[in-house]
C-alpha cells in the first residue's frame, strides 16, 4: 500500500489533565512514549478545549465549529451532531481517505434515564448513527460507563470473555466505591487496552490503496477511576503535587461551585460524596482517586507507544500525528473532581502535541490555540478542499502569535479569556452566576473579582467579546 497523501492519526484521551503527563511536569508517573513524541513534536502549553463537556467538545473538534454554531451544545439534551454539517470523517472520505474510529464517539447525548443496573441495553441505533457521519470502520467503546449501560462493540467482546457482569456491578456500586475501584478483569480487557489493541491491529493490517484518517479515542482517564492493579504499582504518590484548594473558597453562596463543594452539588464528584458535597471526601479517598487516575494514564501511554510504533513502521514519516484531550479534570483541586460547569485551567487548558509529516524537531509554544483548529490543520496538511470553520492550521496560529481570546461554552455556560483575565457566566434554572479571575495575581483561580471596580473595564471587554461571538450567529 503506497500513497503520497499523509495519513492522519488523531489520538485523544477523555478528561486528561495537562499536568498529568510527565512531558508537562508530572512526577508521580512517567509517560515515556508521550514524552518521546513531545520531544519530536510541537508541544502547546496554551491549548484550550471549547467546552468542559464531552459531547460539545468532541463535536467542536469534529466540525471546527463552536457548539452554538453546530447545535451540539449539551451532554444531556437531544442535540446530536447533524450529519449535514461538514465534519472530519465526511471531508476525508470525500478526499479519498478511508476513515476509522477506535473507542469513544459520543456525538449524540447518552439516554441516561434509560440505564438499568441489572442489564446492558442495545446500542445499534447509536452505532448506525455514528457510521452515517462518514466513518468507514468503527470499533466502538463509547465511554467506560456507556459500555456497561449499553451493548457497544467492546461490551459484546467483554461479555463473551466473561467480565462484563463484574464490571457492571462495580460501575453501579458508586455509593460504596465512590467510582474508585480496580478493574475487575485482566488488564488487557480494560477499555483503554482494548481500544489500543484494536487500533494497532487495524494499522498493522492496513492494505488499502488510499490514505487513512484514524481517530483513536481512549475513554480514560475519565471516571470511573478503574485502573488495573499492575498499573497502580507504577505510581509514586510521594512525588505527587499537593492538591490546590482552600477550605473557605466557596463559602459565598454566589460562587458557581458552592453547591458542588458544600452540597447538594451537580459536579460529578458530588454524586459520589456524602450529602452530595465534595468537601466530605476524605484525604485517603483523594489519594486513591489520584493514584488510579495516574495509573490509567500510564496504561494509556503504553497503548499509545504501541500505536506509534505501528504507525512509524507502517507509514514512516508520512503521517500527521495529533494527541490531545477533549477537556481536563479537577482531580481534587478546589476540593472537586469532575468537570461540570468548570472554567478552571485544570479543565480547559489541555495537553496538545502535533507532529507534522516529515518533521521530528521538538519545540514548545505558548501561543493560545483552540481545539477548533484541529479540523483546519488536518485538512490543510492533507491537501484537501478547505471547509468553513472557525479554526486555522496550528502553524498559522503560532505565526500569528495565537488567538487574543479563547472561548468555551455549553448548556447554560460561557467563558472567555484573554490569557490573563477570565470571565465565566453560568445560567441555570433562571438564575445567573458570574465569576472573573486574574491569573497573573491568582494563578489557582481562588478569588472571584467580578465585582471589583478595578477590573470593570476588563470585565466590560470580556463580556463584549462573548456578545460579539454570539451575535455573529444570531445575525448570520
Amino acid at each position: 500500500m503506497t500513497t503520497s497523501s499523509p495519513h492522519v492519526i488523531f489520538i485523544t484521551m477523555d478528561e486528561l489533565r495537562k499536568d498529568a503527563l510527565s512531558c508537562y511536569g508530572n512526577k508521580a508517573i512517567e509517560t515515556p512514549h508521550l514524552d518521546k513524541l513531545a520531544s519530536e513534536s510541537i508541544r502547546f502549553d496554551k491549548a484550550y478545549a471549547v467546552s468542559p463537556w464531552c459531547l460539545p467538545s468532541r463535536s467542536a473538534i469534529l466540525t471546527g465549529q463552536y457548539p452554538h454554531q453546530s447545535g451540539a451544545y449539551s451532554n444531556f439534551r437531544k442535540c446530536e451532531l447533524s450529519a449535514d454539517i461538514p465534519n472530519l470523517f465526511g471531508t476525508f472520505r470525500e478526499g479519498g481517505y478511508r476513515t476509522a474510529v477506535f473507542g469513544k464517539c459520543h456525538f449524540s447525548p447518552v439516554p441516561y434515564s434509560q440505564t438499568r443496573p441489572e442489564v446492558t441495553l442495545a446500542y445499534e441505533a447509536f452505532r448506525d448513527y455514528y457510521l452515517k457521519l462518514g466513518i468507514d470502520h468503527l470499533d466502538l467503546q463509547d465511554d467506560k460507563q456507556v459500555s456497561v449501560w449499553f451493548y457497544d462493540d467492546y461490551a459484546k467482546e467483554l461479555d463473551a470473555a466473561g467480565y462484563l457482569e463484574a464490571y457492571r456491578q462495580e460501575v453501579w456500586n458508586e455509593k460504596a466505591n465512590g467510582k474508585v475501584f480496580k478493574f475487575p478483569g485482566p488488564p488487557e480487557w480494560h477499555p483503554d487496552s482494548w481500544v489500543g489493541r484494536k487500533a494497532v491491529q487495524y494499522i498493522e493490517s492496513y492494505a488499502e490503496d488510499q490514505p487513512m484518517f484514524a481517530w483513536v479515542s481512549f475513554s480514560g482517564p475519565h471516571f470511573p477511576f478503574d485502573a488495573p492493579e499492575p498499573y497502580l504499582e507504577r505510581v509514586d504518590m510521594s512525588k505527587d503535587t499537593p492538591r490546590k484548594w482552600k477550605a473557605d473558597e466557596f463559602d459565598d453562596k454566589r460562587r458557581i461551585h458552592h453547591g458542588s463543594y458544600h452540597g447538594p452539588g451537580g459536579i460529578e464528584g458530588s454524586g459520589a460524596a456524602a450529602d452530595q458535597a465534595c468537601k466530605n471526601h476524605s484525604e485517603t479517598y483523594w489519594q486513591n482517586l489520584r493514584r488510579s487516575y495516574y495509573a490509567n494514564i500510564s496504561q494509556i501511554d503504553d497503548a499509545i507507544g504501541m500505536i506509534l510504533e505501528s504507525v512509524y513502521r507502517k507509514f514512516g514519516d508520512n503521517a500527521l500525528i495529533i494527541v490531545t484531550a477533549d477537556h481536563g479534570e479537577m482531580l481534587g483541586n478546589h476540593g472537586l473532581w469532575g468537570k461540570n460547569n468548570c472554567a478552571y485551567e485544570d479543565v480547559l487548558n489541555v495537553p496538545l502535541l502535533v507532529q507534522y509529516p516529515g518533521e521530528r524537531q521538538g519545540s514548545a509554544t505558548d501561543a493560545k490555540v483552540m481545539l477548533t483548529d484541529i479540523m483546519a490543520t488536518c485538512i490543510k496538511t492533507a491537501g484537501l478542499m478547505e471547509k468553513k470553520t472557525v479554526g486555522r492550521d496550528f502553524r498559522e496560529s503560532i505565526h500569528a502569535g495565537g488567538y487574543p481570546y479563547v472561548f468555551a461554552e455549553g448548556e447554560g455556560f460561557a467563558c472567555v479569556s484573554d490569557g490573563r483575565h477570565k470571565y465565566v457566566h453560568v445560567q441555570k434554572n433562571g438564575q445567573q452566576t458570574c465569576e472573573m479571575f486574574d491569573l497573573a495575581h491568582d494563578p489557582y483561580e481562588y478569588a472571584n473579582i467580578v465585582d471589583d471596580p478595578a477590573y470593570s473595564a476588563i470585565l466590560s471587554d470580556l463580556r463584549g467579546q462573548l456578545l460579539n461571538l454570539y451575535m455573529n450567529k444570531v445575525l448570520a
